[in-house]
C-alpha cells in the first residue's frame, strides 16, 4: 500500500489534463481548447488577466464609402413599336414669295405759273405705275386765289388719264366766297399757298397721266380764279402698296 500522499498525487496526474483550459492569444479564439469567458469574466480583473486576448473589443467606427462602380454594358435594343394609323390626306398649298416693295414717286414743279384760267387743265404730270394692285398717292401744293363781287365757288381736281378718280372718290378741293357787303370789299384779292391731296384706287399698271384741273362747283356760279402766282407750284405722286 502506497501512503496517502503518494496516492494523492497520483490522482492529480490523472485529473489534471482533462480539466485544462489552454491561454488564448490574438486570434486563437477558434482553437478547440479556447474557452471565450463570459460577460461577467469581461470585468474581473483575475479572469481578464486569466484568458487575455479572448476578450472582445469595442465595435470600430464606419468605414468610408466605396468608389462607384463603372458604368454597366448597354442593354440591348428593344423591339420595334407598331405602325401607326394612317393621317389624313393633307392639302397642297403653293408658297408664293412677294417680291420686295421698291419705292416709286415722281415729283413735277414749276416756277411761277402765275394761270389765270376760271375752267380747264392747269398742269399734267406723266408717271409709271408699277402694279395693279397699288395705290397712288397725289398732292398739288400752290398759290389759289378766288374773287368775285358775288356769291361764287370754284374747284380744283385731280384726273387720271383724264377721268376723275373713281376708287373710292374724287380727289378735290375748292375755295368758296359769300356775297360782299358796303363795309366789306368783296373784290379783295388774297392768293393763299394751298394743297389739293388723296389716294385713288383702281388703276391699272403702266403710263398714267396725272393732271390738276381747275373747275366750277355745283349750284354756284365761277368767280375769278389764279393758280400759281409769283411762287413754286408742284405735283408729287408716289405708288402705294394696298
Amino acid at each position: 500500500m502506497l501512503p496517502l500522499l503518494a496516492r494523492l498525487l497520483l490522482l492529480t496526474c490523472l485529473v489534471s489534463p482533462l480539466y485544462s483550459v489552454e491561454k488564448c492569444t490574438g486570434n486563437d479564439a477558434d482553437k478547440p481548447n479556447c474557452t471565450r469567458p463570459s460577460d461577467d469574466a469581461a470585468t474581473d480583473p483575475y479572469l481578464n488577466n486569466r484568458y487575455g486576448s479572448c476578450l472582445q473589443g469595442p465595435a470600430g467606427n464606419p468605414g468610408r464609402e466605396g468608389n462607384p462602380g463603372s458604368n454597366g454594358i448597354p442593354g440591348t435594343p428593344g423591339i420595334p413599336g407598331r405602325d401607326g394609323p394612317k393621317g389624313e390626306k393633307g392639302e397642297c398649298v403653293s408658297e408664293i414669295f412677294a417680291e420686295p416693295w421698291r419705292p416709286n414717286y415722281k415729283q413735277c414743279a414749276w416756277n411761277a405759273l402765275n394761270y389765270g384760267i376760271d375752267l380747264g387743265k392747269i398742269a399734267d404730270c406723266t408717271f409709271t405705275k408699277l402694279r395693279s394692285d397699288s395705290a397712288l398717292r397725289v398732292v398739288f401744293s400752290g398759290s389759289l386765289r378766288l374773287k368775285c363781287k358775288t356769291a361764287c365757288c370754284q374747284r380744283w381736281y385731280f384726273t387720271f388719264n383724264g377721268a376723275e378718280c373713281s376708287g373710292p372718290l374724287t380727289i378735290e378741293s375748292i375755295i368758296y366766297l359769300d356775297q360782299g357787303s358796303p363795309e366789306l370789299n368783296s373784290t379783295i384779292n388774297i392768293h393763299r399757298t394751298s394743297t389739293v391731296e388723296g389716294l385713288c384706287e383702281g388703276l391699272q399698271a403702266g403710263l398714267v397721266d396725272v393732271a390738276i384741273w381747275v373747275g366750277t362747283c355745283a349750284d354756284y356760279p365761277r368767280g375769278d380764279a389764279s393758280t400759281g402766282w409769283n411762287s413754286v407750284s408742284r405735283v408729287i405722286i408716289e405708288e402705294l402698296p394696298k
